[in-house]
């Protein structure tokens, strides 16, 4: 296969995780006599600089261009303003926009060899296994804003219609029958007008999905529930900034923010993929971030818009055994214990993969 993959290192950590997906898919590449093509373009804060806008055109018709978008991370203590009119997380407001990634994917994964990691007890983390849907262009990130009078008012709308919500409901549904067959959809309709159509809209999809069990629950207790019965959901489904909260919550159960991929979807195959970590400009440029998330963002892209789903697979596979063969990154070890670069778990990884047959 050929494919050409837009690289967008962007801020903080991001160009050292993106360097390593990029390793890691040229291993890929290089094993299944595939054909990958990567070009460099500038995003978020970097771009700022450079440009004076977080998504310059160039990067833009680059993206148009490629048949997938790899996210390093944007953002950082020189950007951090929420006031200023240039921020940048515009890029990825944009870049969802344009393309219509309406569907943000957000796996848990849960590997047995870094259970000690996690603050949940191991009892409840056994069987835990979560995929969110994000609804990623509507609700409140997306919603009219205005600032009033003199700065002592303002509001944000959380907005939906049938069709935002059908869509988005029709990958979970679609998600949870490829799974173990269970959907929860998580709002606020005891509340909201939006959250009530939402549910409205969800309860009618069922209907076209015999086969997954579908259950409703109110976004606080759900938030309660991730930490006490993880294990009780499969895939759950929910609006922007409810999914953004409730995904970075039950990153927790892992270990590490470090370990969390993610995938951003359209009704076309190209996507953008990108860590969930952030730019952590704390350990930029000293070689020591956890490059896994971005890897995994990397056997996401494999699968959901190359069609590669064996080497998505293989991806998954040599993460899971370089932690069980001892690599750890900083962010995953006791005292004491050795950890390794960011260079040196990627080349745990391919190493691994290597391996796989």
């Amino acid at each position: 296969m050929k494919a050409h993959i837009v690289l967008l290192p962007g801020d903080g950590v991001g160009p050292e995780v993106t360097a390593a997906a990029w390793s890691v898919l040229t291993a890929v590449a290089r094993r299944g006599g595939h054909r990958f093509e990567g070009s460099e373009a500038s995003i978020g804060g970097a771009a700022i600089d450079a440009t004076g806008q977080p998504l310059p055109a160039a990067t833009l018709a680059a993206c148009e261009a490629a048949d997938a978008m790899l996210l390093g991370a944007v953002g950082g203590p020189r950007w951090s303003d929420p006031s200023a009119p240039v921020r940048p997380e515009q890029a990825l407001l944009a870049l969802r926009r344009h393309f219509e990634l309406f569907a943000n994917l957000r796996p848990v994964p849960l590997f047995p060899a870094l259970a000690a990691f996690s603050p949940v007890k191991p009892e409840r983390l056994a069987g835990a296994d979560i995929l969110f849907v994000r609804e990623l262009t509507g609700g409140l990130y997306f919603g009219e804003r205005r600032e009033q009078g003199e700065g002592d008012a303002a509001f944000d709308t959380m907005s939906y219609t049938v069709a935002e919500v059908e869509r988005v409901g029709r990958v979970a549904f679609a998600a949870a029958q490829a799974r173990r067959g269970k959907l929860t959809s998580v709002d606020k309709a005891n509340v909201l007008a939006s959250m009530r159509l939402w549910r409205r809209t969800i309860t009618r999809l069922a209907a076209d999905y015999p086969d997954v069990e579908l259950e409703h629950q109110l976004v606080d207790s759900c938030a309660m529930r991730l930490m006490t019965h993880p294990a009780s959901f499969d895939v759950v489904v929910t609006e922007n900034m409810f999914g953004d909260i409730l995904s970075d919550e039950a990153g927790v159960l892992s270990g590490s923010l470090g370990l969390l991929p993610s995938a951003s979807l359209g009704a076309a195959r190209r996507g953008l993929y990108e860590p969930v970590h952030g730019s952590a400009p704390d350990i930029a440029g000293q070689g020591i971030a956890n490059p896994v998330g971005a890897i995994l963002s990397a056997a996401l892209l494999l699968r959901h818009s190359l069609g590669l789903e064996a080497e998505a697979v293989a991806v998954e596979h040599a993460v899971a055994g370089a932690f069980a063969d001892g690599a750890r990154t900083a962010d995953l070890a006791t005292p004491g214990e050795r950890t390794l670069s960011t260079e040196e778990m990627t080349a745990a990884v391919i190493a691994r993969l290597a391996g796989e047959t």
